[in-house]
């Protein structure tokens, strides 16, 4: 089977990436084009040999139309999803996250496609009105990342119902694990604590989190593309497990064997309506459909995510001395 991953560059997307050429699938993996000819995060997958790696970008039609030509499975993962930065260049947002995935949608319908999975994120519910989570939950734009996001959920809804394209909303909630980016707070704890600071400097640490280790998502995204009673729907992905910003540090701590203070970094404390206090996943709907179930416990994927971190050939990767964007 021949699948695409966009965004395969980026954190969750080489996992993926690797976790499909594991399982036999042909993939033609999708790297956003630029000068230097890097593939992101691709350069360090063990199975660059066995994939096509594509440059280019989701924002052009032309393109996308190109890419999806023969392809039996899109798994749609690019996108901007840095918050701080979407409250500075919200616009950008808009043609990545909104105008990109209409460019997916129309080519995969164009090309007869067999699945789309679609790439959601739990920030699109905002703060919980109630715990845990599921489907049916208020959607919330509480920044202008969650307001694009909701947005291309709804585009990707529209071809199905419109189009019967067969799509399918994967909804992760917290993932975390080797290669995420220091600007999401499990990387930023332990690059600090790796690179010897006595304070770790943070935003608020009372929000509460569904964290879900790479793996565990990434399985998700595959068992979903494997349902067929998963088309048309919205589905969740985490781990109904939520744990406090303060509580992971505290573990993290406790893991690495470390006494570092926390201290609050204003700029990273987002504004007052716009941060999302509450998370936790009802992941009801992804059990009843693939019987999928998180195999890796915080405790572990931290210390997987600590020791890859703190290997010098990855740390030296990470800004730790400034905030990350």
């Amino acid at each position: 089977m021949k699948v695409l991953v966009t965004g395969a560059d980026g954190f969750i997307g080489s996992h993926l990436t690797e976790m499909l050429v594991h399982k036999g699938y042909a993939v033609s993996a999708l790297s956003q084009y630029n000068s230097f000819n890097s593939w992101g995060w691709l350069e360090q997958v063990g199975c660059k040999d066995d994939i096509e790696v594509l440059s280019g970008d989701v924002r052009d039609s032309h393109y996308c139309r190109h890419i999806t030509k023969n392809i039996d499975v899109v798994f749609h993962l690019a996108a901007l999803i840095a918050i701080p930065y979407s409250y500075v260049a919200p616009e950008s947002y808009v043609d990545t996250n909104i105008k990109g995935t209409l460019n997916i949608c129309q080519a995969a319908l164009d090309n007869n496609v067999k699945r789309l999975v679609h790439t959601s994120t739990s920030e699109v519910y905002g703060t919980a009105q109630y715990v845990p989570i599921d489907e049916k939950h208020p959607l919330q734009p509480q920044s202008p990342y969650s307001a694009t996001k909701i947005a291309a959920d709804a585009m990707a809804s529209s071809f199905f119902n419109a189009f019967d394209l067969p799509v399918t909303i994967a909804r992760p909630f917290n993932t975390y694990g080797p290669r995420q980016s220091a600007r999401a707070v499990i990387p930023t704890i332990i690059t600090q604590i790796a690179s010897g600071k006595k304070q770790i400097k943070l935003g608020d640490v009372s929000p509460t989190r569904d964290f879900n280790y790479v793996e565990d998502t990434c399985r998700g995204f595959i068992e979903l593309a494997d349902c067929d009673d998963a088309i048309g729907q919205t589905v969740n992905i985490g781990s109904n497990f939520e744990i406090s910003v303060g509580d992971t540090l505290n573990l993290i701590k406790e893991l690495m064997d470390s006494d570092v203070e926390f201290v609050v970094d204003e700029q990273r404390v987002r504004p007052e309506k716009s941060e999302v206090f509450r998370l936790w996943c009802d992941n009801t709907r992804i059990e009843q459909l693939t019987g999928f179930k998180p195999q890796i416990d915080v405790r572990e994927g931290l210390q997987r995510t600590i020791d890859w971190l703190t290997d010098p050939k990855n740390l030296v990767g990470y800004k730790a001395g400034i905030y990350n964007v």
